[in-house]
């Protein structure tokens, strides 16, 4: 009898969401099978397969009683047909199958069996260091997000094509190092905790400010971002930067509704009406936030997330506490320098110091890995506008413009230029 038969169905409603149901079992299947088999590449292949087969079959039919098992039972048999189907390997994969229980294969475990969480060895397996930082995010998105190929293509503008090879590859290189499905070894953990925060936060950031393309916002990667980060947190509660960084993304998501204008244009921090702003978001960002700082060592990410926090407390523009920003960059260039993170701090110095000061600090950045990038640009334009140097400004603005790759972004700052002409 087919898995989708063996339990009773409830009809779909306005409630269920079955993509994000999906999504939230995928890393679960996933890792019991690598788990059971030890082939993530052949787990991976079998879980995507499975989550195909469910769309269509939920659907149209309902969302099984018991989901997670029916995706369990389903991976597994795809899993044991692309072993079968593989003849150059048959005689390996058959000493599997005969080490593995018949009923273990093709009966659905109960979703009343102990759940056993592998989102951290997950998140370790697909952000190992032998991968580069794009096959990491590719990867992660698709083995713990559960997004597909198309799906991932379609997210950062590049051919289905282009995105199945990438991860094809991640998965081979992954194979040839020895990755194994294991928590890392105690020294190395904490470094690899690191890698899987900021291929966390590359997601986010991509999906807050996108690199190129019509869009400036893709809110299903900022939606995937914040779930597998909160998921995260809740394996790891007590580590101030997992924490850090769930509250920076809440923070600066918070403001997401006000970034945009009816056409799409966007809308800078000083313009936005913060009455749209997601005060929900903002006191649930903010809480966390107090916890970390007050339980855990500083991390970088706590401190970018008090930057945030700084901005969502001022009533306006006008009244931002900038002396305390600064004081915050400051202290992250100590704790994560960088040449973002000064560029960040010069356009703080010009706030408080005045424009001149942000300007030196810019004139420094130029020789360096920002030379030529859009943002510095950018900051420059706007530290010139404000010491009253108009037609440089708008020159830079101009040149930044013709550098950016985001076409919202773009239009902006053309309409930066035009209004000092």
């Amino acid at each position: 009898m087919a898995a989708d038969d063996r339990h009773r169905r409830r009809p779909l409603t306005g409630d269920d969401r079955v993509g994000d149901l999906l999504r939230d079992l995928a890393p679960q299947v996933l890792g019991a099978l690598v788990r059971r088999y030890g082939d993530f590449t052949r787990a991976e292949d079998a879980v995507q397969e499975a989550l195909l087969a469910a769309v269509e079959t939920w659907t149209a039919d309902g969302v099984p009683e018991h989901p997670a098992g029916w995706l369990r039972t389903v991976a597994a048999r795809r899993y044991v047909d692309q072993v079968r189907a593989d003849a150059a390997r048959r005689r390996r994969e058959q000493a599997v199958l005969d080490a593995t229980p018949r009923d273990a294969l093709f009966a659905p475990p109960p979703d009343a069996e102990p759940a056993h969480d592998d989102l951290l060895e997950l998140l370790f397996l697909c952000c190992h260091p032998a991968l580069g930082p794009s096959a990491q995010v590719a990867l992660t998105l698709r083995a713990v997000g559960g997004l597909t190929t198309p799906e991932i293509a379609a997210a950062f503008l590049v051919p289905e094509k282009t995105m199945g090879q990438r991860i094809v590859r991640a998965k081979q290189r992954l194979r040839e190092a020895g990755a194994r499905f294991a928590p890392p070894p105690e020294p190395e953990r904490e470094p690899r905790l690191a890698v899987v925060l900021h291929v966390l936060y590359l997601i986010f950031n991509e999906g807050y400010a996108a690199s190129s393309g019509p869009a400036l916002r893709r809110v299903d990667l900022t939606r995937q971002a914040i779930r597998l980060t909160r998921r995260l947190h809740r394996r790891l509660p007590a580590d101030g930067e997992v924490a850090g960084l769930l509250a920076l993304m809440l923070l600066t998501e918070a403001r997401g509704p006000a970034r945009t204008g009816p056409e799409g244009e966007l809308v800078p921090l000083a313009e936005q009406d913060r009455t749209r702003w997601d005060g929900s978001a903002i006191a649930e960002g903010t809480a966390l936030l107090t916890d970390a700082l007050s339980t855990a060592p500083v991390g970088p990410y706590q401190v970018q997330a008090a930057v945030a926090a700084v901005h969502a407390e001022a009533p306006s523009a006008e009244e931002t506490d900038w002396p305390q920003i600064l004081g915050l960059y400051e202290l992250l260039e100590r704790l994560a320098p960088g040449p973002a993170v000064s560029l960040n701090r010069a356009v703080a110095l010009g706030m408080v110091r005045g424009p001149a000061a942000g300007l030196d600090l810019v004139r420094e950045l130029a020789d360096g890995p920002l030379a030529g990038h859009h943002r510095l640009l950018a900051v420059r334009a706007h530290l010139l506008e404000r010491a009253g140097e108009r037609a440089a400004a708008a020159r830079e603005w101009r040149e930044a413009a013709r550098l950016a790759g985001s076409l919202p972004e773009r239009r902006f700052l053309i309409r930066q230029a035009a209004r000092l002409v």
